[in-house]
């Protein structure tokens, strides 16, 4: 039971942070395990009640827990949560609720594309100058879709006859 715990720890130890390696877990993405895995109920055990349990059990100067660490504060959570049970069945009704979740993502903001937007964006249907700008992909041209640049070989700027000479003597 303790296994299956530890990889839903690494989940949310992991969750949002790039640099964690999954063997501690920050004060956030505890309450979001508690949260997430329903050992947060806003009745019994609280969001303060999570906090102030994680700074029981964490070192002095620290910012994370460890596994160790981690389990004895779901031990005290599990005393608080399930107040009729012994502290081994707590702890075991604790892993139970954890048993398979993965960090939620609910809420999340996404990207979205409506009404005029997708219009707005689709190069094919540019005109104009505009239309210049961009290849047949609808992929941008850069520098040169934007700037008129200007031939800089031969004697004179931006003639325009360049290459033409020697058809015109051979005759």
């Amino acid at each position: 039971m303790a296994s299956e715990a530890g990889r839903t720890f690494q989940r949310f130890a992991v969750f949002g942070e790039s640099s964690s390696n999954g063997t501690e877990i920050n004060n956030k993405n505890f309450s979001k395990l508690c949260k997430d895995c329903g050992i947060m109920d806003g009745k019994t055990v609280t969001s303060t009640d999570v906090d102030i349990v994680f700074s029981k059990v964490k070192a002095k100067n620290a910012r994370t827990i460890t596994f160790q660490q981690f389990q004895e504060a779901m031990k005290e959570l599990g005393q608080k949560r399930f107040k009729d049970k012994k502290p081994d069945e707590a702890l075991e009704s604790i892993f139970k609720l954890m048993e398979g979740k993965d960090p939620a993502t609910t809420g999340v903001t996404k990207a979205t594309t409506v009404g005029g937007v997708s219009r707005l964006t689709d190069t094919s249907k540019y005109t104009g100058t505009h239309k210049e700008r961009f290849d047949e992909s609808g992929k941008g041209k850069g520098i040169a879709g934007r700037e008129e640049t200007t031939n800089n070989s031969g004697y004179v700027s931006g003639y325009k006859g360049a290459g033409t000479y020697d058809k015109k003597t051979s005759k």
